[in-house]
């Protein structure tokens, strides 16, 4: 079967940014969503390749009952660089060979926008990949704000994982769109609106 032409879009922004929020009105308007955070869980579940080169790496302190215990080994890599290195050269190259899969299915169901939410798209040099970047920025306070009040992380955890990744100035340099999430929902649905009416074909 010929695959069909398709704007291929790279969606990212920090931890906490609305990343996940733009990619659900992407979503919601029509695209095909490939989550890459969903993608790396499904490589970690009991019994895979990839579960087994981490415990492997790491040891048997970060699995439970035959399961990533995602709080233990958290505490490893926001806090050791080359650990965290370490686990992203084992889990990565497992979730970009699913989201080619996904990338390929949706050309064959006819999909005319596909969007790949990678968290780490600056961090694995993905961003030449696709024929538009789009990143979500939002300041560290206002992150480490939603993580604490959102998700109970303690403040020094939440800067910890912030300041593990990329800074909003290198995924904006890689981007060819930068969108405010520091905002309302209802704000950021709406610039997600203003970019798919410029962007996307009609």
């Amino acid at each position: 079967m010929t695959l069909l032409p398709v704007l291929r879009i790279g969606l990212t922004g920090g931890i906490a940014s609305g990343k996940s929020t733009a990619a659900a009105r992407l979503g919601a308007l029509g695209a095909r969503v490939v989550d890459h955070d969903a993608l790396a869980r499904r490589a970690v579940e009991p019994g895979s390749a990839a579960l087994a080169d981490i415990a492997g790496a790491f040891g048997d302190r970060v699995i439970v009952d035959g399961a990533l215990d995602r709080p233990a080994l958290a505490d490893i890599v926001f806090r050791d660089e080359g650990a965290r290195q370490r686990l992203n050269g084992i889990v990565h190259p497992y979730v970009i060979a699913m989201g080619t899969a996904a990338d390929k299915q949706a050309r064959r169901d006819g999909v005319a926008v596909i969007v790949h939410d990678i968290p780490l798209l600056v961090e694995t040099g993905q961003g030449a990949d696709f024929d538009l970047v789009v990143t979500i920025a939002a300041p560290e306070e206002v992150r480490v704000d939603r993580l604490v009040t959102t998700r109970g992380l303690r403040r020094d955890d939440a800067v910890a994982r912030i300041r593990a990744q990329a800074s909003d100035g290198e995924r904006a340099a890689a981007a060819d769109v930068v969108l405010d999430g520091s905002g309302s929902v209802a704000d950021l649905e709406a610039q997600i609106d203003s970019f798919w009416s410029l962007h996307v074909p009609r």
